[in-house]
């Protein structure tokens, strides 16, 4: 005897449910244990001093995670009274510039991890009860998502408040597995032709990476892997900071103004280049991609080496695209969720691996590290896609939309898997270095 069609529909749904529930607070639970770790590696004047007027304290973004969640998941959500209002203004990031967070009379720590802690406590009761159903922002778990999402991008910001953070070294991770040094070839042909860019379909992507859209690509080359330090040293070596041809007007009027004339972090010691990371003096490595470069020096070494930056959509169809079946996939390597021997995300290392690692992470097409260990600058500024709409608020990504913002693309070692997709897009100003940022080249096919 089987079972009623309404039945087997009602399992299914309390099935998809329960996994909806689960990949939430995995996430949730995932993105709470690396703030705390972030937050508790330094004493308390460590978490409250701005360590760079281009970062927050880092007790500012730890009560701001917090305030997030509760003005989204119990508020917005669940319909919850306020739990402190009287700090909401504190923590809104367009009332306050980073510079002047410090002034504001923050929650010191404890209290800031004790109201972290409760609003989390409450979001967990909600999510048990939650049916995924009504609303776009309870539709497929979204609220949930974006929320983790929002939390692992907050601890991407305190890492790189770490990496600006004078003083010893305060945390501590494995290295990249070593790799063989890549032999392959140096580049890509991608085929010219249709791609669809974008997505209508990923449950919790977030409004700037919608709808899918299809666009019309020339053939290109890329690069097979990202632009190394040693490359880039030979960059450096051949003038390349001296050399005004290569840079765009506003790079060069940059890079003079503020004596730039190495990758941030790096200096010059007798014969050797080195560079501080997380506390520590090292050797750059010469086969790590190269890290902590503005798009100015992006766009100028690429000049230099008679290639350009790709263009985001570019970037994108050499990512997802699969010339076999014509279709888009959610990362190179295919479908399923970001594993180990896919990428280096998650701050599982502190350090990006050395280039053509990864060989299970390649696109179709054989293209590297597409996923994870450095931010990839792109030549193209931050616009919406055709349909796009502003959801849950403008302040999101609309804002942002314009010349002003350079769009990089596929994650850092410092980005979380849920926080990271083909189609996840990041955007900066072109000056930005403490980012976690490097870049790869191509060239268009000769015709």
């Amino acid at each position: 005897m089987t079972a009623p069609e309404t039945d087997i529909e009602t399992q299914t749904a309390e099935t998809d449910a329960e996994a909806l529930r689960e990949r939430a607070l995995a996430s949730l639970t995932t993105a709470r244990d690396r703030t705390t770790l972030l937050t508790s590696c330094v004493d308390e004047p460590d978490l409250t001093a701005q360590h760079s007027p281009l970062m927050s304290p880092l007790v500012w973004d730890l009560a701001h995670i917090g305030n997030q969640e509760e003005l989204w998941l119990l508020r917005a959500v669940g319909g919850r009274e306020a739990m402190r209002p009287e700090i909401d203004s504190l923590y809104d990031a367009f009332e306050h510039p980073r510079s002047e967070r410090p002034t504001l009379p923050l929650l010191p720590p404890a209290e800031a991890r004790r109201y972290a802690a409760e609003v989390r406590g409450r979001a967990l009761d909600l999510l048990q009860a939650a049916d995924f159903h009504g609303t776009r922002l309870t539709e497929a778990g979204f609220a949930f998502g974006m929320i983790a999402q929002h939390e692992q991008q907050h601890d991407e910001t305190m890492l790189i408040t770490h990496q600006l953070r004078k003083g010893p070294q305060a945390l501590t991770a494995p290295d990249p597995e070593p790799a063989p040094l890549f032999t392959g070839p140096a580049e890509v042909l991608v085929p010219g032709g249709p791609f669809t860019m974008g997505t209508s379909s990923e449950p919790w992507a977030l409004d700037n990476e919608r709808p899918a859209h299809p666009r019309e690509v020339a053939p290109f080359w890329i690069d097979t892997t990202p632009v190394t330090n040693a490359a880039y040293q030979a960059f450096i070596e051949d003038g390349g900071y001296d050399t005004e041809r290569w840079w765009s007007p506003e790079g060069w009027a940059h890079i003079r103004q503020h004596a730039i004339s190495a990758p941030l972090f790096w200096r010059r010691d007798g014969g050797q280049w080195l560079r501080r990371r997380f506390g520590i003096t090292e050797p750059v490595p010469p086969d790590e991609p190269v890290l902590h470069v503005c798009w100015y020096e992006a766009d100028a070494y690429a000049r230099w080496a008679g290639r350009r930056l790709p263009t985001e959509t570019e970037w994108e169809k050499a990512a997802r695209f699969d010339p076999a079946t014509g279709r888009s996939r959610r990362y190179p390597w295919g479908d399923a969720d970001p594993a180990p021997e896919h990428a280096n995300l998650g701050q599982r290392h502190l350090r990006p691996a050395p280039a053509g690692s990864y060989p299970a992470g390649a696109s179709p097409l054989g293209v590297r590290q597409l996923i994870g260990d450095v931010w990839e600058w792109t030549a193209s500024d931050f616009l919406p896609y055709p349909g796009f709409r502003a959801f849950p608020y403008k302040e999101y990504s609309e804002v942002f939309f314009g010349s002003e913002h350079k769009v990089l693309r596929g994650g850092s070692f410092a980005v979380d898997p849920v926080a990271c997709r083909g189609t996840f897009r990041n955007w900066d100003y072109p000056i930005r270095r403490q980012i976690f940022s490097g870049f790869r080249t191509a060239r268009s096919e000769a015709v």
